[in-house]
């Protein structure tokens, strides 16, 4: 099962007089993990290198290293401790010594997978997402037992009976909820996947 992260982690290390900065922080998207890294990055730096996984999509950057020894490392390092939604940095400045490409690719890795290492993390829960229109009069009660189903409301459209809600369910839940809404609403409501 894969993990996010709770909170920013960050870890920094010197080898051979080169000094890392390791950051990780969890995201939803592929612009909220690119938005971290120009927000992150530092201009004085010799290097801001980064990773970043959401779902099938990732991305990773040597900025200015020989190809392969920095993004890729850090990558291997989200996919090795079976990471998603989670974007790293790895900040060097250099201190005079070359490191050579293998120095570097675990320099890099070892950094990013410390960060990690230290950072707090939680299971990411696969849900299904679903919709249903619920009237007026049971639209609280609804929305207050949906976290008993670990449900994530991700959207509400008002019109003149209700509201037609955006759900995420984990699927494992998907028949509890479609009970809880026929019991709320005394069967007027239906659960649809989405």
């Amino acid at each position: 099962m894969p993990f996010t992260l709770l909170s920013p982690g960050e870890y920094r290390e010197e080898i051979r007089k080169s000094r890392f900065l390791a950051l990780a922080v969890p995201v939803n998207s592929a612009a909220e993990a690119q938005a971290f890294i120009e927000r992150s990055s530092d201009a004085s730096a010799s290097h801001n290198c980064w990773a970043w996984k959401v779902g099938q999509q990732y991305r990773f950057s040597d900025d200015g290293e020989p190809g392969g020894t920095a993004g890729r490392p850090i990558l291997a390092a989200i996919e090795g401790q079976d990471c998603d939604r989670v974007a790293v940095l790895v900040i060097r400045w250099y201190g005079g010594i070359q490191l050579g490409t293998g120095g570097l690719a675990r320099a890099y890795g070892g950094a990013a997978n410390k960060c990690l290492q230290g950072a707090e993390r939680s299971e990411l829960i696969s849900r299904t997402a679903c919709s249903c229109h619920c009237g007026f009069a049971e639209l609280a009660l609804l929305k207050a037992r949906l976290s008993e189903l670990n449900c994530v409301l991700e959207g509400e459209r008002f019109d003149a009976d209700g509201a037609e809600l955006q759900l995420a369910v984990p699927e494992a839940r998907f028949a509890d909820l479609q009970h809880l809404l026929a019991d709320i609403s005394r069967g007027r409501s239906v659960l649809q996947r989405s």
